[in-house]
């Protein structure tokens, strides 16, 4: 079974209709952190590059429509994994998207020694079959004083 414990550092997130049509949520150059710990926890958050600053440095202050923007542009969480397989589950705990707390969410994944991609499994809706597709790159381990 594939190592998954370490940091990642996101390298694109796509969203892909119908196999064939690409978007990116939060940009062609979103940046994000995906941490799997051995103790079974892991945390991820992704923003996109292009955040604008806030006004003032109060992060629940200030304009209403402004947070909602900064907020808008970024995806995070934390709970625990399991490995199954060809697949990771996060059972989340906490996360900016108040609707997931509590889920289960399933990625079949492909992982070599330095590089791993999460897939949504695929959602049919209005738009087409949409698949999610995160590709991140190990990260060297962090020297601790």
């Amino acid at each position: 079974m594939p190592d998954l414990v370490g940091t990642w550092k996101l390298v694109s997130w796509r969203r892909i209709v119908d196999g064939e049509k690409v978007t990116y949520p939060l940009g062609e150059h979103a940046t994000g952190v995906l941490v799997y710990a051995p103790d079974g926890a892991m945390a991820v958050t992704m923003i996109a590059s292009d955040r604008p600053s806030m006004p003032d440095n109060d992060p629940l202050g200030g304009d209403e429509r402004k947070r909602a923007e900064a907020y808008s542009t970024c995806l995070a969480y934390v709970g625990t994994y399991e490995l199954r397989a060809d697949e990771v589950v996060h059972r989340i705990d906490v996360s900016l998207y108040p609707n997931w707390a509590g889920d289960e969410q399933v990625r079949p994944f492909t992982c070599t020694e330095n590089s791993l991609v999460l897939r949504t499994p695929p959602v049919h809706g209005e738009s087409g079959t949409v698949v999610n597709e995160m590709a991140w790159a190990r990260q060297p381990p962090t020297a601790r004083s």
